[in-house]
């Protein structure tokens, strides 16, 4: 998908680990596929079935929608970014690893924001 070898190397080596995703990881990898990449539905489908064969995908519960909404206030958090957050904070996860947030953030003292493309 990435252009960047190092990157879809560094990708690939994440996706070895068995990462927990939540539905708005998906929903936000959709988007990518489909107006950037320019990629057809069934062709999106497939990739999003490797990608969820590859991870645990947590669904978006209406407590994750609270914990969001509480958390994009605290933090001037984007609602859809904090959608993410939340439901790794939920999920209890140290790490979120993301390359489009602010990296080094910490959420409430225990989740720690990381890019893994950060050199």
């Amino acid at each position: 998908m990435s252009e960047d070898s190092a990157k879809a190397d560094d990708a690939e080596e994440l996706l070895q680990r068995r990462p927990i995703i939540s539905v708005q990881v998906l929903n936000e990898v959709t988007h990518v596929c489909v107006r950037k990449l320019r990629m057809g539905w069934g062709e999106v489908g497939q990739f999003l079935a490797l990608v969820r064969e590859f991870c645990k995908v947590l669904p978006l519960t209406v407590d994750v929608h609270d914990r969001a909404r509480q958390l994009a206030e605290r933090h001037q958090l984007s609602f859809y970014d904090a959608c993410i957050i939340a439901a790794a904070a939920i999920e209890g996860c140290q790490t979120l690893y993301t390359e489009d947030m602010h990296h080094g953030l910490i959420i409430e003292e225990s989740l720690s924001i990381r890019n893994p493309f950060n050199t």
